[in-house]
């Protein structure tokens, strides 16, 4: 048994005069903080934090684990003992290593899990040298229900434009190239840390944790004005191991279509770049291929990984869309986005950053011709 994730811990401050009325704002005023503190233990500042957050931990995962077990097996008091003396040394090093250069004007927003003792013990002392930090009301945890709340109902503001279009046919590097010309875009892949299919697992990269990734997702609507246009990649409910948020998919549902029109050869070159990891290594192809082994059967996949060991990637990237891309994704745009038998089509003319820089300039001119 553990104690709650905020286990009370007491910081004794030297005598002197009475100490100062701690500032306390609510959730939805984060971003008006640029500098924002998460004293919470590494192991959960991994898993979320608020956007651009710092981790200054009062106390590490194995510190907290202590107090924690402490706090229930023994008594409060004893663990707030130790836990005072852990914060204490903590904050000390806080301060020297991270406050040491500020300004009078440094006003920090942090947090802890639930606005308590962990993030009050360093606002007070920052408080006292002369700063002006903020606690988070509620901490983490009203942060958390802030994001939830914010997807349930953030995606109806927007007008979203749905980039569509067969696997390969350079949805991605649209988006780029839109958002490199000063677009709204919500790249979803991007945020998911992955390509969206069953071979899109970016190697060194792995996905974050569902609430990091609806983190990430409420900061970019944040940002986003209503006024103007969100192009997104018309995803489906899962990217990779992840759940795109169900408000999110059906503002996308409902949304006007582009699809992308690319030549196969074209497609495959780009696959041929996108996946070149995967050459010269036909067991790891087959792994992650089995799930298709009932739709396509043994040898297919068979003679897939040998492809992708013998090196020959524009013959297994052709197969793959003939079989099963192609009409999967057939499929699963004829369900999900209705609309877009009524889509613009946008010719892809080549396979650079170029060609889609341009083809970007030529869909946002018709938008807003001069």
């Amino acid at each position: 048994m553990t104690a709650p994730a905020d286990a009370p811990v007491n910081l004794a401050l030297p005598p002197g005069p009475p100490l100062r009325s701690l500032a306390r704002v609510p959730v939805d005023q984060w971003a008006a903080f640029a500098d924002r503190i998460d004293v919470r233990s590494p192991a959960e500042f991994a898993e979320d934090h608020l956007p651009g957050a710092v981790n200054l931990a009062v106390l590490d995962d194995g510190q907290r684990a202590r107090v924690g077990t402490m706090y229930a097996q023994v008594s409060a008091f004893d663990a707030r003992k130790v836990g005072a003396a852990l914060v204490a040394r903590n904050i000390a090093d806080i301060i020297e290593r991270h406050a040491a250069d500020k300004p009078r004007e440094w006003n920090p927003l942090v947090y802890c899990w639930r606005g308590g003792q962990r993030s009050r013990a360093l606002v007070q002392v920052l408080a006292e040298i002369g700063f002006r930090p903020a606690q988070l009301e509620g901490g983490y945890r009203a942060w958390r229900r802030h994001v939830v709340l914010m997807l349930a109902h953030l995606p109806q503001r927007f007008g979203f434009e749905v980039v569509c279009g067969l696997t390969g046919s350079g949805k991605s590097r649209l988006l780029a190239a839109l958002a490199e010309s000063g677009a709204q875009v919500l790249d979803l892949e991007r945020l998911a840390k992955h390509r969206g299919s069953l071979l899109g697992d970016i190697p060194g990269d792995p996905q974050p944790s569902q609430k990091a990734f609806e983190t990430a997702l409420y900061a970019d609507l944040a940002r986003f004005d209503p006024a103007r246009p969100v192009f997104v990649e018309s995803e489906s409910k899962r990217i990779g191991r992840l759940q795109v948020p169900e408000a999110l998919l059906e503002a996308m549902r409902a949304s006007p279509v582009l699809r992308l029109d690319a030549s196969q050869t074209m497609r495959v070159a780009m696959l041929e770049a996108d996946y070149a990891h995967l050459a010269g290594d036909g067991a790891a192809l087959q792994a992650q291929l089995a799930p298709l082994e009932k739709l396509h059967g043994k040898r297919t996949l068979a003679r897939w990984a040998q492809w992708a060991s013998e090196g020959a990637t524009a013959q297994l990237a052709t197969e793959l869309l003939e079989l099963h891309y192609d009409p999967s994704y057939a499929r699963a745009i004829e369900r999900n986005f209705p609309r877009h038998r009524d889509a613009r089509v946008l010719r892809v003319e080549g396979t650079t950053g170029h060609a889609f820089l341009a083809l970007a300039a030529t869909l946002l001119d018709a938008r807003h011709p001069r």
